[in-house]
């Protein structure tokens, strides 16, 4: 099992104590240049609240948003 750094922890926690469901189903992964935020979401205002939810957990670490928008 791969370890988790502190500041993964923090972006995964911030996401799970989300009240809106769908965010707290979105994968965080971590690579060596950025953080990446992977998942789908049922509208663009939600791609865009996880983003902003995960911004202050990770500090000045770059973030990709790999959300997929999938309308049901």
């Amino acid at each position: 099992m791969a370890s988790t750094s502190l500041l993964h922890w923090r972006a995964d926690q911030t996401l799970l104590k989300s009240p809106i469901p769908a965010l707290r189903r979105l994968i965080i992964e971590e690579t060596d240049e950025e953080v990446v935020l992977s998942g789908s979401v049922p509208s663009y205002y939600l791609k865009q609240l996880a983003q902003e939810t995960v911004m202050p957990a990770i500090g000045s670490r770059r973030l990709r948003n790999r959300i997929s928008v999938v309308q049901s």
